[in-house]
């Protein structure tokens, strides 16, 4: 597995000053962001991580006025994962949660992160999409956490990204960065729907379609999209397309325009799986 550095965000740098005022001397905090736990010396000067990392108490409280950064940690100081793309004119931010961390598109999380956590949201799509195997294709990269979940069933996962940017916040990200040392998964940087025009017909044998908001993407929700991902998934292949909590106003009227094109796009057995906000479909 891909190395991250030490990883922290304000959760664990607030436990570390809270044991440092109680005089403590050793705990077990998260250095990669909730995955693990790793005992860490306390000291008059500062905290020591493993391979002799030493960060001062005023660093570590610079992390913890912040909630909503995640700081990669190294001997040469602290740096908040966060990018911008003079591409899509966006700002890209991993943000903390009590999980897995999600991330911010100019503010906005692109992973449920209320009464759930990015980590078990991703699940729940992988889970709404059925019994994974062989080819598949996952449209839209985000933090990777899609395709490392398929991976663990699929023979080969092919997973698309839009922003270059996202893939330096992705090897930064302790729960991602090992995607790009992953066997069998294919990360490609482009249009998805552009480039899936190059894809043979029935290359894959299951899609999982989780594209930003429509506000954002409309053109991945489009009818002429839909026509791709049918022409490009085997016959009886299962299609998984989040769209947003369905029971919000714009949601569910998102959630119909879905229904109908994928129809007339040729899908079959169109239905709603609302524990993912999504639904799936039928090649």
């Amino acid at each position: 597995m891909s190395a991250c550095p030490v990883t922290l965000s304000h959760f664990a740098a607030r436990t570390l000053l809270d044991a440092y005022h109680q005089s403590r001397l050793r705990l077990p905090v998260s250095i990669d962001l909730n995955r693990t736990r790793t005992e860490v010396d306390l000291t008059a000067s500062g905290a020591v991580f493993p391979d002799e990392l030493h960060l001062t108490w005023s660093q570590i409280e610079q992390i913890a006025a912040d909630d909503a950064g995640c700081y990669a940690c190294t001997p040469v100081g602290i740096n908040k994962i966060q990018a911008f793309s003079e591409e899509t004119q966006r700002v890209y931010t991993l943000y903390p949660t009590t999980g897995a961390p999600t991330m911010l598109i100019s503010g906005i999380p692109m992973h449920r992160i209320k009464g759930t956590d990015p980590h078990r949201d991703t699940l729940s799509k992988v889970h709404a999409l059925g019994r994974v195997t062989g080819r598949v294709l996952d449209t839209c990269t985000g933090l990777g956490y899609t395709a490392l979940a398929l991976v663990q069933h699929a023979a080969h996962v092919t997973t698309v990204e839009l922003d270059p940017v996202v893939h330096t916040i992705i090897r930064q990200n302790p729960w991602s960065c090992a995607l790009f040392a992953t066997p069998n998964v294919i990360p490609l940087v482009g249009d998805v729907g552009e480039l899936i025009e190059d894809f043979a017909a029935a290359a894959f044998d299951a899609i999982l379609h989780d594209p930003p908001m429509f506000s954002l993407a409309g053109e991945l929700y489009s009818l002429a999209f839909y026509r791709q991902l049918h022409r490009v998934l085997r016959r009886g292949g299962r299609l998984f397309h989040y769209i947003g909590n369905p029971e919000s106003r714009s949601g569910a009227t998102v959630t119909r325009g879905v229904m109908k094109r994928l129809g007339e796009a040729g899908f079959q057995r169109v239905q709603t799986r609302p524990q993912a906000f999504g639904v799936t479909a039928i090649a």
